[in-house]
């Protein structure tokens, strides 16, 4: 499942990561249609509740889209993570080669 983290970050605030939205989303369809088990979804702008049939297919269609689109996100956060750390070991090694070069031309 989606690991994403809602920490401090010098990049945004998480209310304007959507994909901790996404993720916040997932969760809270996912609790509603527990704690409501059985009974009919009202929405705001209908006067038909959500019944068995509307239900079943937020559990057999939605929410696994959306698990599947959060799992894509994590592939693609998995490999940008990894060509960051890449780019950092690159730079560290850059930066200790130039130190020793100057070393050797101060020696």
């Amino acid at each position: 499942m989606v690991t994403l983290s809602a920490a401090a970050s010098p990049f945004c605030r998480p209310e304007e990561d959507p994909f901790l939205l996404l993720e916040s989303t997932l969760r809270s369809v996912q609790e509603i249609l527990l704690r409501r088990r059985g009974l009919p979804l009202r929405r705001t702008w209908i006067e038909q509740p959500y019944g068995e049939e509307e239900i079943t297919l937020l559990e057999e269609e939605v929410i696994p889209a959306i698990q599947q689109c959060l799992a894509r996100i994590d592939e693609l956060d998995g490999r940008l993570l990894a060509e960051q750390e890449l780019l950092q070991r690159w730079h560290l090694e850059a930066v200790r080669d130039a130190l020793a070069e100057l070393r050797l031309q101060m020696a």
